[in-house]
């Protein structure tokens, strides 16, 4: 779940619904500097179901006692969030055995970010197993494939760059950037910007000069005290309709290696 104060409100993004977002990016992705996103049927459909294991969750999210608000991705226990993770990449399996692994991939380089040195021993040994289980999982998939591991890594870092850049239209980050994004022969740093109403991105990374896409969210106007009422409020919250115009700036030019 995301999280968007909006006033006294707060707009409630699953986190589905923000991975639909990142499949919208996926499929106007791509130009002559950036080129062509490999495996492009799965590689999009990994970036629509990268959240697959927390749609469920979102359905009951638990309460954070402190705000009467749904815990955010961010405020969820490490337990919770390394089982919804650990089983994302299965529900895949019917759909495209490269798309699960790339749902892995993304999962393990989440977690490859953090310090394990800032946790506790039971939960530093619970993410190296997480850790461990998913890596022997991806080499099994990686032979199923055969999709070479230069092209999976650089898969990965797009699946990184489409949540990233979903994150930061979601939650307004603006401006906001994220290094290593692929480009045709290297990788750029990628900017996300605001002038007035409008975002853009520089370098431009899209096919086309302008792109609106969108995702929704639920209003919550009210604080619950029990998980059992925040599960009502979530299901009486009108539905809001939430979409994001890209544009290029004025002089952009195409993407640059780094």
């Amino acid at each position: 779940m995301l999280l968007r104060a909006d006033g006294d409100d707060v707009l409630a993004i699953g986190q589905a619904s923000h991975a639909w977002l990142s499949g919208q990016l996926a499929r106007a992705w791509g130009n002559a500097a950036l080129g062509v996103v490999e495996h492009r049927e799965e590689t999009c459909l990994a970036a629509l179901q990268h959240d697959v294991g927390m749609s469920q969750w979102d359905l009951v999210p638990a309460l954070n006692p402190q705000t009467g608000r749904p815990q955010s991705f961010l405020e969820m226990d490490l337990d919770t969030h390394l089982t919804l993770w650990s089983a994302a990449p299965q529900r895949l399996f019917t759909q495209s055995r490269l798309a699960a692994l790339l749902v892995s991939l993304h999962g393990t380089a989440l977690y490859e970010r953090r310090d394990l040195r800032r946790l506790d021993p039971v939960q530093a040994d619970a993410v190296r197993r997480y850790l461990a289980g998913q890596r022997a999982l991806q080499e099994r998939l990686q032979a199923e494939t055969e999709v070479a591991w230069p092209s999976l890594r650089r898969l990965q870092r797009q699946l990184f760059a489409w949540d990233w850049l979903s994150l930061a239209l979601c939650l307004e980050w603006a401006p906001s950037s994220l290094e290593g994004v692929p480009t045709a022969d290297g990788h750029v740093e990628l900017r996300l910007e605001r002038a007035g109403e409008q975002l853009s991105l520089r370098p431009w990374p899209l096919a086309t000069d302008a792109l609106e896409v969108r995702c929704e969210g639920r209003r919550l106007r009210q604080r619950a005290q029990t998980d059992a009422e925040l599960h009502a409020l979530l299901e009486r919250a009108p539905r809001v309709d939430l979409r994001f115009a890209l544009v290029r700036a004025p002089g952009d030019g195409q993407a640059g290696a780094a």
